[in-house]
This record gives structure tokens, sequence and C-alpha cells, in this order.
């Protein structure tokens, strides 16, 4: 299997990547954090997976979400008939469930279905038996109940069944997760259940706002982001795997099923601009719990309800995707000092207040104490935007966010009447750019740099133009856009920057960077190069997979999805660009807008 062989199913809380010979491969539960009970994703059959699926030879195999929902239709046809499997996840507040349903299309489809339950990332084998007329698995906190249409029985520690389908008959499974030492409530019926969750997508995408070129793109893109919303608290996880590989085969592997503090400008620029502003508020409110306390202790991410501990660990048991290894658990990027998220803190909560999301004096008083902290802060090098393993380094992109943080200051007293020391924050933000424009420009190859003292570019330069530090059509940035093509731009794609050992700590290799390559088309479109920029976004876009997701990476030569799936970060960057070149309230304009010209949202 390919990354882009899976599609996502979700109810806000969890969710399951499903392939396209209809396995569930991957499944965390109660949690996006949770141990997963099918883990096949990053090993084989054995490590746990759900699958169903004509017993015989397909001879077509086609899926689709229905229309406006995160219901997947995946349709087998065989040489004596068409079923179709429909996936989904009801959003629930307890007790979370995948149902399956086999719907009989066409004739007559003999089809079988084998459940192998792993908890603990394949590593446990459960205590299955009997139980009240559904079948029960438990291991340590863990349970799942198990309820199907058909007879099932265990063969070599997996559930089976085969049965047929009819034209116009269904047969339904149901597993829910529940605490082990609590009984199983009764299940939701799955037609019922189906109709409620196509009803309850459609109804959410129907609150938007959203009326630009790309319809379809951006509204998958804006359910994407709401089924990696965790609901009890409203924190966005980067993307609900763990180490799915930004190069097969090898070591960058790493555990996005957290919550970054930078995805937090941009998520809310997309829900906010979208129409979603109870999201954005939700998510809005998580980041000011999560960050709460000292600020020299603000981390780059947390948990989905803002836990700090988010340990590393290697799953020696699990041979990785593709033979990637190591799989890794946690973060330890989570210890790095990363001075551009306070930027884009301070950037969030200035958006929240222009959207009409109100913030108390509480609120404020924390923004002061971090603008406090920054005030000497800002000089410090750092691990930057792409999270280094190796030295940290006076980053151009961070620096950049530090003035960001103290312009944003300055922006809550100038517009929204807020106290604070307005005057100290612009002479603040005045040395930051003056230093940066001293010691973050090469004239030699005229372009800003990854980090003073380098001359080399980096892509996270094409964000200067979109938070307002410098004009999209200055000379500086013309030549920092030029060397970004010269250097990083391969096959049309962005890599994020020449990567390895001395840069970033890591052995070379890594595929193209996909919002990097949103960044470049928002830069194009701001120079007044609509027609390429419009090349590039259609480019991007043939690179969702058949459901129209995306991943964090291309790999130009292999051509495919690399990196965690569906990533969050590029769905974010797919809407802000759609409406940065459909004229529909562009953030491009709207986030770098000076007092004089300020956009209202």
């Amino acid at each position: 299997m390919r990354i882009e062989d899976y599609a996502l199913i979700g109810d806000t809380h969890s969710a399951a990547l499903v392939s396209r010979d209809g396995s569930i491969d991957w499944l965390c539960l109660p949690r996006f954090d949770s141990g997963a009970c099918f883990a096949a994703l990053l090993g084989n059959k054995f490590h746990g997976r759900w699958l169903i699926k004509p017993t015989a030879a397909t001879r077509r195999c086609g899926r689709k979400y229905r229309h406006d929902t995160l219901v997947l239709e995946t349709e087998f046809e065989t040489e004596t008939g068409v079923v179709r499997v429909i996936d989904f996840m009801p959003p629930r507040q307890a007790e979370p469930d995948v149902i399956r349903i086999v719907e009989g299309v066409e004739g007559q489809v003999a089809m079988q279905m084998e459940l192998i339950i792993r908890f603990d990332y394949g590593s446990i084998i459960p205590w299955v038996r009997q139980v009240d007329g559904h079948l029960g698995a438990i291991a340590g906190p863990d349970a799942l109940a198990f309820w199907s249409d058909v007879p099932t029985y265990g063969k070599d520690l997996t559930t089976r069944a085969e049965f047929t389908v009819d034209a116009g008959q269904h047969v339904s499974f149901v597993l829910m997760w529940h605490p082990s030492n609590e009984t199983a409530p009764s299940p939701l019926n799955p037609l019922d259940a189906l109709e409620d969750t196509t009803k309850w997508w459609r109804e959410w995408v129907a609150t938007g706002s959203y009326n630009g070129r790309w319809r379809d793109e951006v509204v998958r893109s804006l359910i994407t982001l709401k089924a990696l919303t965790y609901a009890p608290t409203g924190g966005l996880v980067a993307a609900p795997t763990t180490s799915l590989p930004e190069k097969i085969g090898g070591v960058r592997n790493w555990d996005y099923r957290y919550c970054w503090l930078r995805d937090a400008t941009y998520a809310l620029y997309a829900l906010t601009i979208g129409g979603y502003k109870d999201e954005a508020k939700a998510w809005r409110n998580w980041l000011l719990r999560a960050a709460a306390g000292a600020p020299a202790s603000l981390q780059t991410m947390y948990g989905v309800a803002g836990e700090r501990r988010l340990t590393e660990l290697e799953l020696d048991w699990l041979p990785g995707f593709d033979g990637s290894r190591p799989v890794r658990i946690g973060n330890a990027a989570v210890r790095q000092f990363q001075l551009d998220v306070y930027g884009e803190l301070m950037d969030a909560l200035h958006l929240g207040r222009r959207a009409g999301i109100p913030v108390d004096n509480d609120a404020w008083a924390f923004e002061r104490v971090l603008m406090a902290f920054l005030t000497d802060a800002w000089k410090e090098p750092d691990e930057g935007i792409w999270e280094v393993r190796g030295p940290r380094r006076h980053f151009v992109h961070s620096k950049v966010m530090a003035w960001v943080a103290f312009d944003r200051a300055v922006k809550a007293v100038e517009r929204f009447g807020r106290e604070g020391p307005a005057d100290q924050w612009r002479q603040t933000r005045a040395a930051i750019h003056q230093q940066i424009h001293n010691e973050g420009f090469n004239e030699r190859r005229h372009t800003f740099t990854q980090y003073y003292g380098s001359d080399e570019p980096d892509a996270s330069l094409l964000m200067l133009p979109l938070v307002g530090f410098i004009d999209a059509k200055d000379p500086r940035m013309l030549g920092t856009v030029a060397a970004i093509e010269h250097d990083l731009l391969e096959n049309g794609f962005v890599r994020r920057y020449r990567s390895g050992e001395a840069v970033d700590g890591l052995p070379q290799g890594e595929g193209a960077f996909i919002a990097c390559t949103f960044w470049l088309a928002d830069n194009y479109n701001l120079q007044g190069r609509h027609d390429e920029a419009v090349r590039v976004f259609e480019g991007l876009l043939a690179l969702c997979n058949d459901v129209g997701l995306l991943a964090e990476e291309y790999d130009t030569e292999e051509k495919c999805l690399l990196g965690n799936f569906p990533q969050a970060f590029s769905h974010v960057m797919l809407i802000n660009t759609a409406r940065n070149l459909s004229g529909d309230r562009r953030p491009a304009l709207d986030r770098r807008a000076n007092d004089h010209e300020h956009a209202e949202l």
C-alpha cells in the first residue's frame, strides 16, 4: 500500500484509516493519541486490522465520500455482482465506535470478514469471549465490543465470517470501545446511525460560507480539519497517524497526533473566514488553556487535552510503514525552544479579536506576560519552525515571528484599546526588523537566508510577506523567491531546505513540503503572477488522492505522498490559498494588513 491508498473516517474524538482493499489498518481509541488497536499500517495484519472485502477477485474498485460528509463508500465489482462497503464513525460524546455496512448493489457477491484486534500498537493479544450477544475483547484498560449481523468464528487468533450479499441487502458490523471495567453499552442501529451521521456532516458544512472557486476541494479540507479536532477540548491534531515516513526507508518518522501551537493561526484563519466561528473559538480557548503558565515553559505542542508530557519512545516490535524504522510515539520536539510559536500565539489571539471572539482581561494579562518574556528571549537562538535536531541557530523565520508578536501587541493597543507599553513594543519591533535586514539578508545572493550568517534559503521565508513583515514586491523578497526557486524548487514543488546532518542532525532525505508550495503560490499571487500561482495551486490539487486528502510531503521522483496523513497543515494551506486565488476574503492580504489598510474579517 502507498500512503495515498488510504481514506480517513473519524468522529471528532478519534480516527481510522481505511485502505482501498477494505481494510481498516489504523485505529486509535478512544482518542487520537491512544494506543492503536489496529496497527497494520505500521506493520502487517498480525499487528491488528479489520478487513471486509469480496472473496473472489475484484474487477474494479472505486471509492468516494458521500457528498459533504466523512462517510466513506467503497464499491467492489466482481464477476457475480457489485457490493458497496460503507464506513463511518458516528459523532458521539462517549464510547466511540466504527460502523461498517455491506450493501448489495447488483447480483450476488460472496464476502469475507477478518477482525484482528491487537491493543497497544499491535503488542497485546486480548482475551476474546462471547458476552451477552456480542463478542468482547479485553486487555488492560481497553475493551472492544463487536456486533455482527452474520455468524462469526475464531481461527488463528482472528475473528472471521463468510457471507453473501444480494442486491438491496444490508449486512452490518459495529465495533465499540469502552473501559474494560464497565459493561458495554447497547450499540446504535447501523442504518439509523448512517442517516444521522450523513445529516450531521451536511448540516455542519452548511454553516460555512465559502463560495469561491475549487469549492469541493476547500470543503473536503474543512471537513478534514473538523475530523481532526478533538471535540471535548477544541484541540486540533496535526495528523491522526504516527511514523508515516518523510522518505521511504528513512528515519524521519514522527508522531503527529498532537496539537502544535503554530497551527493555531493558520487553522483559525481557515475556520474563521470559512464561517466556522464556534470551532475557531473552541480552538482559541484550547490554546489559552494549554499555553497557560510561565512563558519560559511554553511548549511547541501539547496533547489534545493540553497534556505536556509527550515522551518520545520507539516501538521496536513494529517494522514501520514499508520498512521505515523506527516507529515512534510521543515527540521529543516538545522540549525544544521554538521562538516562532510566540509570534503565532500572539497572531492567533489578534485574529480572534478581529473576528469578534472576545478575549477577557485575564487572557490579555497572559499576553502581556508573554511579551515581557519576549523582550529578551527574541535575541536567543532556537530550533526553528522545522524542529531541527541539530544546533540552535538564529533562524530568520523565528526572528520574523518575534517581530509579529510585537507588531500584534502594538495593534492590540492601537486598534482594540488594550493597556500596555506600546512605545517599548514599537521600539523592539523596529529593532528586530532592523536586525533581520542587517544579519538575515545575504547581499551576495540577494536573498534572506535560513539563519544569520548562512547563504542558504529556506522555504519558511515565503511567510515574510504573508505576515506583513515585507511587501511581496520588495526587491529583497523578489530575490528571496528567486533563490528558493533556484535551490529548493523541484519539479514544481518546494523543499523546506537542503536537509542533512549539518543542518538538522538527521540523515538527508525527505520529500517536497506541500504547505511550502502553497506559500509559493501565495507569493506569486501577491507579486502579480496570478496565472503562475493558479498553475502551482492546481498542481498541488493534483496531489490529492482520489478522495481529496493530502499528506505532509510529496516524493517528486516516485510520485507518491509522504509523511503523516492526512495532514492538517496541508489542508489549511489549501483552504487559504484557494481563497487568495479566488478573491474570496483573501487571508494573504488580510493577515498582513497594516493599520491604514485593515481588511475586516
